[in-house]
């Protein structure tokens, strides 16, 4: 059965490859591909397709049999931008939902770059849909302007007098025909190049809830992701890295690993020992039999404690000033009452489901396939290419699912693709290798999000208002040293290390923001909504804070505060609105706590309602409001809400990644815990009607329930915890 399954996915692989060759052809037209017959078949009643010009459609494409499949460039990592995609192209398409289906598009930046990023295809902050939603909705309407004229040349009939609906044109004297039998014939039209879009008022789709694409091949385990590649010959690699980072490697003794049955080669790659075998259990068991010795000269040293110690010295000092407006310095100083606090934040590790893993093999003509949940196609490619001696056209990739990601498959160096090509270069490269990452090297292998630490100042007048605000931030740049530093960073200030601070929404008169960039050697990256999820703690609780020594409600307070930010303020209502806000009953050990946030151009705020006793937190229910412009699926939204909130409560209550004499404490689920169903709050989501273009949801969800749940604890017991996660040790006398 194992083996029937594996040939199966095998086949699959093939048959998408088959699928999606040819897309890089013709510069991208927005044509309909078509897939009907062998060569020099002729479709019924069309035209004989095999002396046609190839001319690949690089997003629709509509096959004899009626489906229609969207080529979906970005990585759908669990978030269901396979189905939010793939329902812009139907919406002005007019395509009957069961018809459609979605595919991952190839390596090829040429179609399939990100538009927020440039030259470059990849997935993330939150962009799949933001950036897609033009392009997709004029892929689609073109598709259906090139059916609508081949039905009316073949009915003679004018093209303004037939309609679509539900995938069926149709004329008024009777003549019908689906998507399918006119593919052919709308194949050879001219390509409209500004085809008329449909007015939001007549959408059918869009807004509605729609059965996701990848459900049922989820359920039946149909569904491929990289763990799941099996390719002839393969052989699985795991690699013995250094316990700190930036250790080098000494010596190595390999006799005993190589005695290990099942262990084919040992290897070494610049970043530690690669053990080869047939299987994964034989490549551990000759991974643990390595007697290696590492030169710890230029390693990370640091322990938490010391790390912590020295961002707080940092913060004592100027920084870089990241933004600044009037003289915060002397409005605190000629304030009624001032107010201080500092904040904590420590590494957290992405923790995937599916650990980081690809699949590289060498084509018989000199070429490379790389089978991965990939993030950063380009780069990898890239990077691959360098390692291999090649160029990047010559390295094709084929997405697959990915069990989560968080950020962490989007690196710059493209560190697990480069693991993999370095392994197949350093065995001769004689047959494919899986190479694959345990948890504990997943939790321990870092590119962590960096730790941070916050001081705030404010003054606030006779009435409770704001006078003036300082804020200095300490934490590891992720993008300097990186190849994206001339592209993002300015002047010294990383902005994803002050996003969500300098340049809050909150109407202060005068602030400054200031950021330090530490230098300890421990890799971080973007995790899921990457310096929101420090930045929203610190403004929202402080915010809280200033609101309980002004003698006001914290909701009218924040919108005092938001006159000139609409749409935040309107998912601040909302969500107070549903929550009960204004009927809420305060008791001991039961609090309700607010907080809003902007991120990725979504407006997100979240209630709290918490028990807090005995030196524990229980999350009774999270109400939450969101404004993501035009709500493209809206049961997908209010899923990557609750999302947000099982991936981000964990954090908030007890996860950290720690280090002792610089080596990771944390080693897997036992030490660094994943929300467990047990904990889940009820979640409930509202979403803000809106005309807006549609922006991101997979990130937004989580800045603010860290504030909204710390400031419901201080409503519960009076107790300010403000770093993360909680330190619930301060209520255990409560």
């Amino acid at each position: 059965m194992l083996n029937h399954r594996l040939k199966s996915r095998d086949s699959g692989l093939s048959s998408r490859r088959a699928f999606l060759r040819g897309t890089a052809a013709a510069g991208g037209a927005l044509v309909i591909g078509l897939h009907l017959a062998p060569k020099g078949a002729r479709a019924a009643g069309g035209p004989d397709l095999s002396k046609a010009p190839a001319k690949p459609n690089a997003f629709v494409r509509i096959a004899a049999d009626d489906t229609v499949t969207v080529v979906i460039k970005h990585l759908d990592m669990g978030q269901g931008n396979t189905t939010g995609l793939a329902t812009i192209v139907a919406e002005e398409l007019d395509a009957d939902w069961a018809q459609m289906r979605a595919v991952f598009a190839p390596a090829d930046a040429s179609l399939y770059n990100n538009l927020a990023f440039g030259p470059i295809q990849g997935t993330g902050g939150s962009t799949a849909v933001a950036n897609s939603w033009i392009q997709l909705r004029k892929a689609g309407a073109a598709a259906r302007a090139m059916l609508v004229a081949a039905a009316a040349q073949d009915w003679k009939v004018p093209a303004g007098e037939i309609t679509i609906e539900k995938g069926v044109l149709r004329h008024a004297s009777g003549k019908e025909s689906r998507f399918g039998a006119l593919a052919a014939k709308a194949a050879v039209q001219a390509i409209p190049e500004n085809p008329t879009l449909k007015d939001p008022s007549a959408f059918r789709l869009i807004g509605t809830r729609l059965p996701r694409l990848d459900s049922a091949a989820k359920t039946d385990g149909s569904a491929q992701y990289a763990l799941d590649v099996r390719r002839p010959g393969q052989l699985t690699a795991l690699v013995a890295r250094a316990p700190r980072f930036g250790a080098t490697l000494k010596s190595v003794d390999d006799k005993a690993a190589k005695a290990v049955p099942g262990v084919v080669q040992v290897v070494r790659i610049p970043s530690g020992v690669a053990v080869v075998a047939k299987d994964t259990w034989s490549a551990m068991k000759g991974r643990e039999a390595l007697a290696l010795t590492w030169d710890d000269a230029g390693a990370e040293r640091q322990s938490t404690e010391s790390q912590q110690a020295a961002y707080k010295a940092m913060a004592d000092k100027p920084g870089l000033v990241a933004s600044k407006s009037g003289d915060a310095a002397g409005a605190i100083k000629g304030a009624a009452k001032v107010l201080e606090a500092e904040f904590s934040f420590p590494y957290l590790a992405h923790a995937p489901m599916e650990p980081l893993n690809a699949t590289i093999e060498r084509a018989a003509d000199g070429s490379y396939d790389i089978y991965a949940g990939s993030q950063f196609q380009t780069i990898e490619q890239a990077v691959a290419a360098g390692i291999l001696g090649t160029t990047a056209d010559k390295v094709r990739i084929t997405t697959l699912w990915a069990g989560g990601s968080f950020g962490r498959r989007a690196t710059a160096s493209a560190d697990y693709i480069a693991e993999a090509a370095a392994i197949l270069k350093a065995t001769g490269e004689k047959a494919p290798i899986h190479l694959v990452w345990t948890r504990e090297d997943d939790i321990t292998g870092g590119y962590y999000r960096p730790a941070a630490y916050h001081r705030i100042r404010a003054g606030l007048d006779a009435k409770g208002a704001i006078t003036g605000w300082e804020h200095r931030i300490v934490g590891k740049s992720i993008i300097i040293g990186t190849a994206l530093e001339a592209m993002m960073v300015k002047d010294g200030v990383d902005a994803t290390t002050v996003e969500g601070a300098s340049d809050t929404p909150y109407a202060l008169p005068a602030y400054r923001f200031e950021v330090h960039n530490a230098r300890e050697g421990v890799p971080v990256l973007w995790w899921r909504s990457v310096g929101h999820s420090h930045t929203a703690q610190a403004m929202e609780v402080f915010i809280d804070e200033l609101a309980h020594a002004a003698g006001q409600d914290p909701v009218a307070y924040r919108l005092g505060l938001l006159r000139q930010a609409p749409r935040l303020s309107a998912a601040l209502t909302l969500a107070a609105e549903k929550s009960g806000w204004s009927a809420r009953e305060q008791k001991p050990g039961r609090g309700y706590g607010v907080a809003a946030h902007e991120s990725f151009g979504s407006y997100v705020a979240m209630v709290a309602d918490v028990t807090a006793e005995a030196g524990k937190v229980k999350v009774n229910r999270i109400v939450a409001a969101v404004d993501v412009g035009v709500a493209v699926n809206p049961d997908i939204i209010r899923a990557q809400v609750e999302g947000a909130v099982g991936f981000a409560l964990s954090s908030v209550l007890r996860n950290k990644i720690t280090f002792k004499d610089g080596e990771v404490q944390e080693k897997n689920f036992d030490a660094y815990e994943p929300t467990r169903m047990s904990e889940m709050p009820k979640v409930e989501v509202h979403i803000v009607p809106s005309a807006a273009a549609p922006t991101g949801i997979g990130e937004p969800g989580v800045p603010v329930l860290g504030p909204a749940i710390s400031n419901a604890v201080f409503a519960a017991t009076g107790q300010r915890l403000r770093s993360l996660p909680l330190d619930l040790t301060a209520l255990r006398g409560v």
